[in-house]
């Protein structure tokens, strides 16, 4: 598979595959094809359908496959920022934001991911749930407005508003905090919880989450 990326800040990956190739897709991200592309609408399984169901995205994934020569399909972003390959091989896993994923080759598996404190992302108010990516191929992810990179050592820790958490490193461990004193939940506009992540390794954050986006527009919309 080869694959380019453009059209920033609303961007599009098209990847020509090779007859027999196939990419996976979650929500619906396909925007063109040529018309040798076949898709097939899967479950992959109970367990892992319902995995997906709780992670935030379909119980289904769209599989289109090249038949009787090479193929072309292209996958769009939902959202003004950029697309990010990244290579998922056994030894080096990723964990995304539940809408970060946009589309991968066949041999990446996607599943739910747990945080240190399991249950402490369902009080966050981001509908904080991650997902695991591993197996073994190219992944495409969606990042919200611009990325930030930072590379963790070893017990080295980033606070992290839980919106702006794109992906990290398997390595990572993750926490949901709570924000302390009453005067900054009350006052303070950041919400209840914060996320901690602890180094080793890669986490890559994103500038303008759609869910701020939202929440800007919601405020200066007229109310009825």
């Amino acid at each position: 598979m080869r694959y380019n990326i453009t059209g920033e800040p609303m961007p599009v990956v098209i990847c020509d595959v090779e007859s027999g190739e196939s990419m996976i897709t979650e929500k619906g991200s396909m925007v063109w094809m040529s018309p040798n592309m076949e898709m097939q609408t899967s479950a992959g399984g109970i367990g892992k359908a319902f995995g997906r169901m709780f992670s935030g995205e379909s119980m289904f994934q769209n599989i289109y496959t090249a038949r009787g020569g090479q193929g072309m399909i292209a996958f769009a972003s939902s959202f003004p920022g950029s697309i990010r390959a990244v290579e998922i091989t056994p030894d080096r896993p990723i964990v995304v934001q539940k809408s970060g994923f946009l589309a991968s080759e066949a041999g990446v598996e996607l599943s739910v991911f747990f945080q240190k404190k399991g249950m402490s992302g369902f009080f966050s108010g981001e509908g904080f749930i991650l997902q695991k990516l591993s197996g073994h191929g190219t992944a495409f992810l969606e990042i919200d407005g611009s990325a930030v990179e930072y590379d963790l050592q070893p017990g080295q820790q980033i606070i992290i508003d839980t919106g702006n958490l794109a992906m990290l490193d398997a390595t990572c461990t993750v926490d949901v905090r709570s924000v302390k004193g009453v005067k900054n939940v009350l006052f303070g506009g950041e919400g209840l919880f914060n996320t901690v992540v602890t180094g080793p390794g890669r986490v890559v954050l994103q500038t303008m989450p759609i869910s701020n986006f939202a929440g800007a527009v919601a405020a200066i919309l007229p109310s009825k």
